[in-house]
Parts: structure tokens; sequence; C-alpha cells
């Protein structure tokens, strides 16, 4: 059997992964003017900057995350984008909400929609989780965490969408109460989800 060439390996890839990337090229080893040809000639499109899919690419419901990401690298997806994950809430994401560092730059997204929260120290990098969605390497706050953030963020997702998730994320086991707890100091919230989490449990 003949090799394949650099063409019929792209189009392998993303029919495998979903999307490719232009940096993807380095590490399978296919130059980049293969990709701009496929392009060029209707075999491939864009999805978004930089984000490549075939033309039958059928979305799914993390579609919009595995997008986002793979022009934010160091965003963590959280809130209610990471409670839809999860199964964790009834909210439906309009936009996906991301987690950045205090002193990073907002990413230059203009679709899907984003929402940004910031945090620092440990409150960024604890109880990160990294999923595999559509071929792309995505950060996401673990169920714990996200019930913990909900608190602390209650002024952007509302008291009433964090104590649905904590009394969700309870019954349905996703988390101890422990490991909430350990969010929740972690966060700087404890005061304000222990009683909550007190009357649950």
């Amino acid at each position: 059997m003949p090799p394949k060439t650099h063409t019929t390996r792209l189009l392998d890839y993303v029919g495998t992964h979903g999307t490719v990337r232009p940096s993807d090229l380095v590490n399978i080893g296919i130059p980049r003017q293969v990709l701009k040809r496929l392009y060029d000639r209707g075999e491939l499109v864009r999805r978004a900057r930089g984000v490549y899919s075939l033309p039958d690419y059928e979305p799914t419901r993390h579609t919009d995350l595995a997008t986002v990401c793979a022009r934010s690298r160091t965003a963590t997806v959280c809130l209610i984008s990471a409670l839809d994950f999860h199964e964790l809430s009834t909210q439906i994401p309009h936009a996906v909400w991301l987690m950045i560092d205090r002193s990073g730059r907002r990413p230059k997204i203009d679709h899907p929609p984003i929402h940004i929260v910031y945090a620092s120290g440990k409150s960024l990098t604890e109880g990160i989780h990294t999923h595999k969605i559509e071929g792309i390497e995505i950060k996401m706050t673990t169920p714990a965490k996200t019930v913990a953030d909900c608190f602390k963020y209650r002024d952007h997702v509302g008291q009433d969408v964090a104590i649905e998730a904590l009394r969700t994320c309870l019954r349905q086991k996703k988390a101890t109460p422990s490991d909430i707890f350990e969010m929740a100091k972690i966060d700087r919230v404890v005061s304000v989800l222990a009683p909550y989490l007190e009357v649950l449990l």
C-alpha cells in the first residue's frame, strides 16, 4: 500500500479529531500550505479564526467550548459553562464562561460570545481538570470547584444558581461535601457556602 499523502493524512486527522489548528500541523508533520490548499478548495472550512473542520462537520453540545479553548489555551472553562458540562444546573449557557488570570488579557474572540471572570493564586490553579473535546484539550473546573466558584461569583451567576448547583452536586454525588468545603476555603467563601452545606447534609 502506497504511503498516504499529506492531504489524505490531514483529512484523516480532521475526521478523527473534529478540528485542526495551524499549530497542530507541526506535531503531525504536515506543511501549513496543505491546510491552506484544502481550505482554498473548500475541503476544509474555517469555524473560527485558526480553527478548521470538514464541511459536513456536525456541531455537538460542547462545540463552542472547543472553539473558544482552541483560541485561548490558558483560559479555564468555569461557572455556567462548567455547570452545563457537569450537568449540575438547568441553566443554558448563552456564552462560554472563562476564568483567566487577573493580570491576563481578555481573549480576542468574536464568536461564540464569551463571559470572563478573573482569579489569581490557588483560586485560579486548584480544582482544574483537563478534558478533550473534539480534539481540543480544555481546562475546566471540577464539580466541587465549580460549585464553590458559583458562590464566589454569585453576583455574576445569581445566588439561586449557586444553591441549585450545590444541591445537585450533592444529590448526584459529583463531589463530596469535604471536596466542596476545600474548594470553598480556596475561594474564601466558606462563610457564605457553609450554612447551605449544613442544611443540605
